[in-house]
């Protein structure tokens, strides 16, 4: 066995048009914490579900031996009781039940058929002490912050005897601080023997909590090495098979005139009608500008942008002007009338209709470009969907692929093409690399330079704080709802943006 926990040799699997693996070879040792790197669409996550039991045994290649034992999984439970537990970026919770009842979720504790919530109860608070929580387990889920609520999902692996924790993105809307906290968890519980595959695309954190990093691209395993033998460059470099020299590829463009201008502008608590969200803003945007917004979780970052969309429910007062001339934005239809469009932090949920096929989210907000009367020209909605599927080298079988079958960088560009078909002014960008890889990354960073260079007035809004400072022409940082500082590239720093961003003026 080679002291090995976990070994998934010569792993293939296909699907109709695309080899997901290709004789994939991955091992883990137990006690290890063993990040799993490759862009999206590399493979990462279909070798996992294999692992998982989300693909059965019979649909794939190659062989899964746990402990020494060779294992074939029908289903997600047999994976669990031989000792494995993924826990996913999106949480699996059930939001309106207790933390006890997620803990045990199927498995209660139960006397003659009645469940024992006394005992329920107890057992759970065990569980929740091991992760660093300290929460009544009869607290309910939905009460809980994001992190929070990603310590109660590691409980529930633990509570089920994991051996080997699969955490797939599990920082992606944490703060510092639980990204701190979690860290700490993770390894106080390898200290306890605890087998832990890491799936991140932020190699900060990977280099900081692995023990040995295995490097996916196109389905094929590239490279397993122990950290110390690579740097963060080398492995961008396995994972992209080529060298990215720039990191962040900013072009710097010179503005041109004011496009977009804020004056006076409040946002008010949808709920609590006195209670402002944004406190009295006013900032411009020039054209072939892009202007980044930086600040931590709660700042008001995504109210004021959702603002400018027309999305955000809460009552606005002040105004807003495009190219000199005031403008009503209360509906999203009233933005994209006006010029302007919002790539949303959550692009699943409010970016695309994931049944639906490429060329139909590419056209989504620019139908009238593509009827005649009421019918759609299905010959122009190809024309522009292929276009974009070129110009922005997405990466789908054909135009009729469905949007969730598409890896979270292709997502984000057809995201991104649905904008760019609306010709807009001002395009704003919340979080517009979170959880796609640094190959997709540069990519966009590269289509933000284009329009840039055309004249669109581009906002950024990135929790990443290299993002910011890489691909910006001008910096304002927000606090509590308001501006707290404001830099122009070169003066830009992460200490003055943190000082900012933490209240100091």
């Amino acid at each position: 066995m080679d002291g090995y926990m976990l070994e998934m040799r010569n792993i293939s699997k296909e699907f109709p048009g695309v080899k997901a693996l290709d004789d994939v070879n991955f091992q883990v040792k137990k006690g290890e914490i063993h990040a799993l790197c490759g862009e999206n669409g590399a493979g990462k996550s279909t070798l996992m579900k294999i692992l998982s039991g989300v693909y059965p045994a019979g649909t794939y290649e190659g062989e899964i031996i746990i402990n020494g034992q060779p294992r074939r999984f029908q289903n997600i439970r047999e994976s669990e009781k031989a000792g494995v537990a993924i826990i996913y970026q999106e949480l699996a919770l059930v939001k309106q039940m207790t933390i006890g009842e997620n803990l045990f979720l199927g498995h209660a504790p139960a006397r003659y058929g009645v469940i024992n919530w006394e005992e329920l109860h107890y057992q759970a608070g065990k569980w929740l002490q091991q992760v660093g929580l300290s929460v009544n387990p009869a607290t309910k889920v939905a009460d809980l912050g994001i992190g929070q609520q990603q310590l109660v999902e590691i409980a529930k692996a633990l509570s089920k005897n994991a051996e080997i924790l699969v955490l797939d993105e599990p920082t992606a809307a944490l703060t510092e601080s639980e990204v701190e906290k979690l860290m700490g968890i993770l390894q106080a519980l390898r200290a306890r023997g605890l087998t832990c595959i890491y799936i991140s695309h932020k190699l900060n954190e990977v280099f900081d909590i692995a023990d040995k990093i295995t490097v996916l691209r196109d389905g094929k395993t590239i490279a397993t090495r122990d950290k110390t033998s690579l740097t963060e460059d080398q492995v961008i470099s396995l994972m992209v098979g080529r060298e990215l020299k720039e990191r962040f590829p900013k072009e710097i463009h010179p503005p041109g005139e004011l496009v977009l201008e804020i004056k006076n502008f409040s946002v008010y608590h949808p709920e609590i009608s006195h209670k402002k969200v944004i406190d009295n803003l006013s900032f411009g945007v020039s054209k072939g500008e892009i202007l980044g917004i930086a600040g931590l979780m709660g700042a008001g970052r995504t109210e004021l942008v959702t603002s400018l969309f027309g999305a955000y429910p809460g009552r606005k007062t002040g105004d807003v002007l495009i190219d000199g001339k005031k403008i009503d934005i209360s509906t999203p239809f009233q933005a994209i009338r006006a010029g302007i469009g919002l790539v949303s932090e959550d692009r699943k949920r409010y970016g695309l209709v994931l049944e639906q096929d490429v060329k139909k989210n590419v056209t989504l907000s620019s139908l009238e470009k593509i009827i005649n009367g009421p019918v759609i020209n299905e010959n122009e909605e190809i024309r522009y969907g292929q276009h974009y599927l070129r110009s922005l080298k997405i990466k789908a079988p054909s135009l009729e692929t469905k949007t969730n079958n598409l890896s979270g960088g292709n997502q984000q560009k057809v995201v991104l093409a649905k904008w760019l078909m609306t010709e807009p002014k001002v395009l704003i960008l919340d979080e517009p690399t979170r959880g796609i890889d640094v190959g997709a990354k540069f990519e966009i960073y590269n289509i933000m330079n284009q329009l840039a260079g055309q004249g669109v007035a581009v906002i950024i809004i990135s929790s990443e704080l290299p993002e910011i400072l890489g691909m910006s022409d001008r910096i304002l940082v927000m606090y509590e709802g308001r501006f707290t500082g404001e830099y122009l590239r070169a003066e830009a720093t992460q200490e003055k943006i943190m000082y900012s961003a933490t209240g100091g003026c």
